[in-house]
């Protein structure tokens, strides 16, 4: 016999990143960049133009407030490192990958997108992977 499987609400309960998974995701992003490869200059913008003082506090787990911009730039970056890691069964070729330059963004590599600073560019780099992973 079919039994109908409870719907989930499309609203979550909490509809905003809390101040904990917001620092949690900022102490992942610091260490993705690492494996990335990437300068802490290519780092700041990618994260939407964060000062150099900032960032190297970051770096040295001082993170302080986190606003929602911010917060959605590292949401955005976890799900980029997501997709890749669904993409790639070795890490090392996910985490290579961001720097090799891909037609689909006109040759450009992946960090030179994600660094035009802009929160849209980062959207694009994650709308890339979602389609790669799904098919489309």
């Amino acid at each position: 016999m079919l039994q109908e499987i409870p719907r989930t609400h499309a609203l979550p309960d909490v509809p905003q990143i809390t101040a904990s998974e917001a620092e949690a995701m900022a102490r992942a992003v610091t260490r993705l960049f690492e494996k990335w490869q990437i300068s802490d200059a290519e780092a700041r913008e990618i994260l939407g133009g964060l000062a150099a003082r900032t960032y190297a506090r970051w770096k040295a787990g001082e993170l302080g407030r986190i606003d929602r911009d911010l917060a959605t730039r590292l949401s955005l970056l976890m799900g980029i490192h997501k997709g890749l890691r669904y993409l790639f069964s070795d890490s090392e070729r996910g985490y290579a990958w961001v720097k090799k330059s891909n037609r689909a963004f006109e040759g450009r590599t992946p960090v030179e997108i994600m660094a035009q600073g802009d929160i849209f560019s980062l959207a694009r780099v994650r709308s890339y992977l979602d389609a790669e992973r799904s098919g489309w």
